[in-house]
């Protein structure tokens, strides 16, 4: 088996690779003045089973086409070197929320990023916690394992909860509902006690966010908000305000991808929130430093992965993993 990590992605792929008992492979990655790149393995991947680490989310120095580009050519150099398996280890799929056309001749660019994994011939894409599984399972014709992060936010809040506290688990929108609910069923079992549910209006134009209404009783009751990402934190904050406004006793957000774009800083300032809790598949490091040593509760996905790159090397069974049911 053979296990890169380009770029960022490094120090998590390195905690991928401790949890395997392994080191990272060697690789150089060049940068030319005119914006051009090469990426290429420093040892051989002939008929090897290869497993590439890359989070495909913008940083300051790199844009998400960037990244995108640079995996999608470091794959097809993997091949043209005779790799026998490819695997794209994505923590965080760039893209996965314009699944769908919401306007005239408006772009599907989720399918559009299949069909570019696609054509550099991978074999696999492995990513946790996409906007829309279904659109995600759709786009792509090469094999997809598609993980989730409750099981880790489970553990974090069967440690915190205690025995007489009433708990809401609340979506921010009607589009995670079902997400929501998931959780709370599954946070209701590791309990042993009812937890109750909660969700909140929102409408989005131009990208001005609209709606108060919440539907659900969350006065006196602890509130776990649960979303796939943060952003710019405006979704978030709705909720957490008009939970505070409804008497909640303490309000926490969850999500899985931590992008923290600069409203972020502004819009979870909050006292409403209590934490924030999030994985490490996007770094944090746009969250100001005090916000994030106040708030900020970062849990380690790599774990997760590591063990699913076993299982496929393996070729062991990856259902007690995938939370099928």
């Amino acid at each position: 088996m053979r296990l890169f990590a380009l770029g960022s992605s490094h120090v998590f792929g390195e905690k991928i690779a401790a949890a395997l008992d392994q080191s990272l492979d060697a690789l150089e990655e060049r940068a030319f003045e005119d914006g051009e790149h090469k990426i290429r393995p420093l040892v051989s991947v002939r008929d090897e089973d290869v497993y590439v680490i890359h989070s495909l989310y913008g940083e300051e120095d790199q844009s998400v086409n960037d990244k995108l580009c640079k995996l999608l050519f470091f794959i097809a150099t993997l091949r043209d070197a005779g790799a026998k398996r490819i695997t794209a280890i994505v923590p965080y799929l760039c893209y996965a929320r314009k699944d769908r056309r919401t306007k005239a001749r408006d772009p599907v660019t989720t399918r559009y990023v299949a069909s570019l994994f696609e054509g550099v011939n991978v074999d696999r894409v492995v990513t946790v916690d996409v906007h829309n599984l279904q659109a995600f399972q759709n786009s792509f014709r090469c094999e997809t394992i598609h993980l989730e992060a409750q099981k880790l936010f489970i553990a974090y809040f069967q440690r915190i909860i205690k025995s007489d506290e009433s708990v809401v688990v609340m979506s921010p929108d009607i589009g995670g509902v079902k997400r929501a609910e998931q959780f709370r069923d599954r946070l209701s079992a590791a309990l042993s006690a009812y937890v109750d549910f909660a969700f909140m209006e929102k409408f989005r134009s131009k990208d001005v966010v609209s709606g108060q209404a919440v539907v659900g009783d969350v006065e006196g009751k602890t509130v776990i908000i649960l979303d796939d990402l943060i952003s710019s934190g405006t979704t978030i904050a709705r909720a957490a305000a008009a939970c505070n406004k409804m008497n909640a006793l303490r309000v926490y957000a969850v999500a899985t991808h931590g992008a923290f774009l600069t409203k972020a800083n502004e819009a979870l300032q909050q006292k409403a929130l209590v934490k924030i809790v999030v994985t490490n598949t996007i770094q944090t490091s746009r969250l100001n430093e005090t916000l994030a040593k106040e708030k900020l509760v970062v849990l380690d996905i790599a774990p997760l992965f590591a063990e699913v790159i076993r299982r496929l090397h393996r070729g062991g069974s990856l259902v007690s993993l995938l939370d099928i049911e």
